[in-house]
């Protein structure tokens, strides 16, 4: 059976982080975080001890910057395993000019195999002002891609904004 997959997506921090896991710790399943970004520099090692703090007990956290199947392959329907984020996941496979359509493919492969609920957070990029640079003009193409590709595949998709949470498809 596939999983059940709801969509998380909002500005940055926008409180969707905080969202999804509470989502996650009230589905009483064994929680399992799928951490996507990759520590280069102090700045990010403070929002990831943040994020840890912020989850509390009871998570088994799996870094893995990019392979879907790495994660959600051995993942049981007595699990949830929350994703964040999607957005981290896209810029480790941009800067790596990996083949985003087939990176994109395999993830929602594996996401349709995995036999646990799947939980995905994603920033809305297209908010905002167009980027005055043609790398941030291609990232947010390409994240704004990303997002309807998720939202077609989700049961539920959320948006949250300032911590508040809408629904725009299917139900909490």
């Amino acid at each position: 059976m596939p999983a059940n997959v709801t969509f998380i997506l909002g500005g940055a921090a926008s409180g969707k982080s905080a969202f999804a896991e509470q989502l996650c710790a009230n589905a009483g399943k064994d929680k399992v975080y799928w951490a996507t970004a990759q520590v280069f520099d102090a700045e990010m090692r403070e929002k990831v001890s943040r994020h840890l703090k912020q989850r509390g007990e009871g998570w088994t956290t799996v870094e893995e910057p990019e392979t879907a199947a790495h994660v959600l392959a051995p993942l049981f329907s007595d699990q949830v395993c929350l994703m964040d984020c999607a957005t981290m996941w896209l810029s480790n496979h941009f800067l790596a000019e990996h083949d985003l359509d087939a990176a994109t493919e395999e993830l929602l492969s594996a996401i349709g195999r995995c036999q646990a609920d799947v939980v995905i957070v994603s920033n809305e990029t297209g908010l905002g002002i167009v980027p005055e640079n043609k790398l941030a003009r291609r990232f947010r193409e390409a994240q704004g891609r990303l997002n309807i590709a998720l939202a077609a595949r989700a049961d539920t998709v959320v948006q949250v904004t300032a911590g508040l949470p809408l629904v725009l498809k299917g139900v909490l």
